[in-house]
């Protein structure tokens, strides 16, 4: 017999990439999160109209907004400023993680 569980949370992950957002979606969900995928900054945007994840994983390269200005964005939205923002990016050059940090 399977027991169903609560989920852990929701997490909105904004990432334009199919190939990352295929593997962090297997990993979330095997890990019962609740996920909302966006595939850019728009998209993200209206998800945020009527869903408040309790984490967002953050793409910094993404073709319409970059991931830190849509963070500046989502930071001074009321009710949002306390959720957790983390940047999931293969940005490794000098000065990136104080950027993005």
């Amino acid at each position: 017999m399977i027991i169903p569980t609560e989920s852990k949370g929701t997490v909105l992950y904004v990432e334009d990439n199919i190939d990352n957002r295929t593997l962090v979606r297997r990993i979330l969900l095997s890990e019962d999160y609740n996920l909302i995928e966006a595939v850019n900054a728009a998209e993200c945007l209206k998800v945020l109209e009527n869903t408040k994840p309790d984490l967002i994983l953050m793409d910094i390269n993404m073709p319409d907004m970059d991931g830190y200005t849509l963070t500046a964005k989502i930071k001074t939205t009321p009710g949002f400023e306390r959720v957790p923002i983390l940047a999931l990016t293969a940005n490794v050059m000098r000065g990136d993680k104080e950027k993005t940090l």
